[in-house]
């Protein structure tokens, strides 16, 4: 089997469809597993997502990138209490409640692994960012409300000066429950804290896997 590279949608705390993803996509030592962001908040089991994705790293060459959630996350782990509300808001509440209602139980490694995360990866033919792009600057040019932060749904770039397909998370897909394929842009966001799926996908074959909220029925597309 040659080396993959497949991206992995917004898990939003939802471990048990990530396991069945995993399980699914079966890594290997030379595949390289690109997770979108958005690791935490609105779903029941964030703390056990880091904790997974922590024990990938070691079987696989893991690229996380940092999603919106998890950059409101680590800023109030850092300390920064008047952000406290809004990440509540945002769907912190199932977060907190996954180390047992209290910051202080977040594991020092799990902010390492925040801090390691990514603002966005290339390869020679794909770029990853987890939110969107502006398509006349490059990857290290990019503002953070724009990778992190900015949606399909209020600006829908065109194609990257790189010329690669771009990757892109945070946009729930929730009218198709389906990745979003422009050609030049795939969005793999497809609502699994909702009534969609966990969906990764090889970014050269375009396979998909999919599994639901509770992990059922992964499936090859």
């Amino acid at each position: 089997m040659f080396p993959r590279t497949i991206a992995v949608g917004d898990i939003h705390g939802h471990s048990a469809a990530l396991r069945a993803v995993l399980a699914a996509i079966e890594p290997q030592p030379d595949d390289t597993i690109v997770t979108m962001g958005d690791y935490v908040d609105r779903g029941p089991d964030s703390r056990g997502v880091l904790d997974m994705l922590i024990g990938l790293g070691r079987c696989c060459h893991l690229v996380p990138l940092l999603g919106n959630h998890d950059q409101l996350f680590l800023q109030v782990c850092e300390g920064r209490n008047e952000l406290f509300p809004e990440w509540q808001e945002f769907g912190g509440d199932t977060t907190l409640a996954s180390y047992g209602g209290c910051l202080d139980h977040v594991p020092a490694g799990h902010i390492h692994f925040l801090r390691s995360c990514l603002r966005f990866f290339e390869t020679p033919r794909h770029l990853f960012v987890h939110a969107n792009y502006l398509e006349d600057r490059t990857l290290a040019e990019q503002p953070d409300d724009i990778l992190l932060w900015e949606s399909l749904r209020s600006r829908q770039p065109g194609p990257h000066l790189s010329g690669k397909t771009a990757f892109v998370g945070h946009t729930a897909q929730k009218d198709t429950v389906a990745i979003l394929d422009l050609g030049y842009l795939v969005c793999i966001d497809t609502w699994v804290y909702g009534d969609g799926w966990l969906t990764a996908v090889d970014v050269d074959t375009r396979r998909q896997w999919c599994a639901d909220q509770d992990g059922a029925e992964p499936k090859s597309v």
